[in-house]
């Protein structure tokens, strides 16, 4: 089943807890080569190198590549009640907490006539990519459009696979989701073309390019956004799920097995770590893992992931060394199940989302919180973020000087520009000011 790391009585620096953590055998690089060909296809021949895209993995190129208004209002109009109102929550609650990511605007006076102002300006257009396969994401829709939304971005375009069992149709609940939120510009396309679609834009099928690609999907939609990166912004290379569980004897070990298990259900390569300091706790989650795993509906792709190199029970002396330990591994998905979950917070500097006591599950997060899902993976929050509004906000500064304001500053910066051996950055602002001149 799962394997156990055994830390106790080690005090191991950064660098070497870094060669420890538990990863999947996955390696972004190795799809680099063919995602660059797919991308380079769809610059070069368009609506063409999509629709033979479709046929080689999605098994069938799309009537319409472009999916028709009259879809996305069937897509709505079918959509289970009880999904609609979930997905209405759902938006609601991602509204509410996203808006307290947008920053103010501000002005700050220097001196008398000299102001800078600070302000956060959207981007123009930007592409969201909505994945398919082993599962169905309308949750990712809501996700990846609300904070664009909220930002104040005109223009987008959803990018999601054709599902053969809906005749080359993007599944309906994700349509629904689309046409929910209000978006009527989507696309029947997936996996690296996609990518290559957004960033180079199909002038075929009105497909302008966009500044911003965000969006989870598969190793070939990462490397695609790698490739692309640089022509447009990405949100981050998104890799297979994550979750790690800071535990010690006071968490409940079905709790913690269950949580393991939801996330292992995503994918082969899900990553389940728990880490804590009982060993009481470590073999009553194995107990519970064994049953929970067997009886999932989706118990052999658990079992897969679970048995993986990136899953693991890690035993530490103390949960000072969980944090250590969940610091160096960087988590998409952090939990803490401890007696005192906020003095354990304290510790942590490192995840992309953080679930605190025993009732705040990832599932929650995945869903119905009010916080956002699409979170870095492999490592990456120790220096990236999950997707919110300032994903789609640039930081500008307005730089407002009045003459006295710029005569009052003149010789220094003359001074400046000499000694950098740029004068003409000084004759510049001197030339504002002519002999005689105040």
């Amino acid at each position: 089943m799962i394997q156990t790391i055994d830390l106790r009585g080690q005090t191991p620096s950064r660098a070497e807890l870094a060669t420890v953590v538990p990863r999947a055998d996955t390696d972004v690089t190795v799809a680099a080569e063919a995602a660059a060909a797919l991308v380079e296809a769809v610059r070069v021949d368009g609506l063409a190198a999509l629709r033979s895209q479709a046929e080689r993995f999605d098994g069938g190129a799309p009537e319409h590549v472009r999916v028709p208004q009259q879809h996305l209002d069937e897509a709505l109009a079918g959509l289970d009640p009880a999904v609609r109102a979930a997905l209405e929550e759902t938006i609601s609650r991602v509204r509410q907490a996203t808006a307290a990511q947008i920053p103010d605007a501000r002005v700050t006076t220097l001196a008398d006539g000299a102001v800078v102002e600070q302000r956060w300006h959207p981007v123009e257009r930007v592409g969201l990519y909505v994945p398919g396969g082993k599962a169905v994401y309308p949750s990712s829709v809501v996700m990846n459009v609300v904070p664009a939304q909220l930002a104040g971005v005109g223009s987008l375009a959803i990018a999601s696979p054709p599902q053969k069992e809906f005749g080359g149709r993007v599944h309906p609940t994700v349509l629904g989701a689309a046409a929910l939120l209000g978006v009527t510009e989507v696309y029947a396309v997936g996996g690296a073309g996609a990518i290559g679609a957004l960033a180079h834009g199909v002038a075929e099928i009105g497909l302008e390019p966009v500044e911003v690609i965000t969006g989870p999907g598969n190793v070939f939609v990462a490397a695609a956004k790698r490739v692309v990166r640089g022509l447009v912004g990405i949100d981050s290379e998104a890799g297979p799920t994550e979750i790690l569980i800071v535990a010690d004897a006071s968490a409940d070990a079905a709790f913690v097995a269950a949580d393991l298990v939801s996330q292992a259900e995503h994918d082969e390569l899900a990553a389940a770590v728990l880490v804590t300091d009982s060993v009481e706790l470590a073999e009553a989650v194995q107990r519970e893992l064994a049953g929970a795993a067997a009886t999932t509906t989706h118990a052999e792709r658990v079992a897969v992931a679970l048995d993986g190199p990136q899953s693991a029970i890690v035993l530490v002396d103390s949960i000072e060394a969980a944090c250590a330990f969940s610091n160096a591994y960087g988590p998409e998905h952090l939990e803490l199940q401890t007696a005192d979950p906020d003095a354990t917070l304290a510790g942590i500097h490192n995840a992309g989302a953080i679930f605190v006591g025993a009732y705040s599950p990832v599932s929650l997060g995945d869903y119905l919180a009010g916080s956002n899902h699409v979170l870095p993976t492999g490592g990456q929050s120790r220096f990236s973020s999950g997707l919110g509004a300032y994903t789609f906000l640039r930081p500008q500064q307005l730089i407002r000087y009045d003459r006295g304001a710029l005569r009052e500053v003149a010789d220094r910066i003359v001074a400046l520009a000499d000694a950098e051996n740029l004068p003409a950055h000084g004759d510049a602002v001197t030339a504002r000011f002519r002999s005689g001149d105040s």
